[in-house]
């Protein structure tokens, strides 16, 4: 037995001796999750598929969709497969979108508005995430002093306007006004941090504000109303449900109470002004981010939330007619196609 003992010890000290001097001669690549960067780039004739969910058909969206995958499309040509799918404004459709994507092991996922996001950052911890059209990743994501990285393996583009200049819009097409009401889904995070910021600087300028949330489309109709019979002007933040749903908006509104909107689609569909930024740039700005990420230039962990660098200031010819307002000067029409 002894003799027995002694040979399997000797069996397990050279098994040990081989596998640490195979791990002398290189060292493993480091796990996907959280973002780390391969520890050797790919082949220049690599290929990649990518996954994209959209939370909703709209102009905005369609825009940053059309822009990132021109940006891989330029980067890659045909080594890059798209599978894009969109959600149809169901935001539990989105989870399941992404959940398809992780089971098909794509290697990276667009993650086209908040919802979208959220899916996404809950389905995989390993799989590079980037988000665009979304307004603030620490509200979206739940972090707390958010610092303008995620630090995990998801990054992207914010479609955030200057939340102060968009109160002083108002002021400026509308300086005597003096009660203001905010309408926005209660369900979109992102949406109540922009009408609480809007809020707090139009306050400043000496307006009086109520919010006027609701919970899906069933209700609606009833807030807008509500807001429009109790207020001199309306604001609509970058809110998706009202993005699909600009109509309804318009129906109450047009002629009778001013709506100033967050984002260009919105303001198309019901507003009268708003700070407009270009969501194809955005959607290609996030597409160079991904191309950055699959060639293994750069860690998602490390890469921080970019912006849209520049904002225009447009209104909406038919909305402006109907209520008798004529543009401030540096103001561009809204161009309907």
């Amino acid at each position: 037995m002894k003799k027995l003992s002694k040979f399997a010890a000797g069996c397990l000290s050279a098994a040990m001796f081989l596998s640490l001097s195979a791990c002398s001669g290189g060292q493993a690549a480091p796990p996907s999750g959280g973002g780390d960067a391969p520890s050797q780039a790919p082949s220049e004739d690599a290929s990649y598929t990518v996954g994209i969910c959209q939370l909703a058909p709209h102009p905005a969206l369609d825009a940053a969709t059309e822009g990132f995958k021109a940006a891989l499309t330029d980067a890659f040509g045909d080594r890059v497969t798209i599978d894009e799918k969109n959600a149809a404004g169901d935001s539990p459709t989105c989870a399941t979108i992404v959940n398809g994507f992780v089971s098909a092991d794509v290697d990276l996922i667009l993650a086209n508005a908040t919802s979208a996001l959220q899916a996404a950052a809950s389905a995989t911890g390993d799989i590079p995430v980037l988000g665009t059209a979304v307004t603030e990743y620490g509200v979206a994501l739940g972090i707390d002093n958010f610092g303008g990285t995620v630090g995990t393996n998801v990054s992207g583009t914010s479609d955030l306007a200057p939340l102060d200049q968009q109160a002083a819009m108002i002021q400026e097409w509308c300086p005597e006004a003096k009660t203001v009401g905010l309408i926005y889904c209660s369900a979109e995070a992102n949406s109540q941090y922009q009408v609480d910021t809007v809020q707090a600087s139009l306050q400043a300028l000496g307006y009086t504000c109520t919010q006027y949330p609701f919970t899906d489309t069933n209700d609606m109709a009833s807030i807008v109303q509500n807001a429009a019979d109790n207020n001199d002007v309306i604001y609509v933040p970058t809110d998706n449900t009202v993005a699909t749903n600009a109509g309804i908006v318009d129906n109450i509104c047009r002629g009778k109470v001013p709506v100033f909107a967050g984002e260009e689609g919105i303001c198309a569909g019901c507003g009268v002004a708003t700070l407009s930024i270009s969501y194809y740039d955005l959607g290609y700005t996030t597409g160079q981010m991904a191309v950055k990420i699959l060639t293994g230039e750069a860690n998602v962990a490390e890469m921080p939330i970019e912006y849209a660098p520049q904002f225009t200031k447009k209104y909406n010819e038919a909305t402006c007619t109907a209520l008798g307002l004529t543009p401030p000067d540096g103001y561009e029409a809204i161009v309907v196609e």
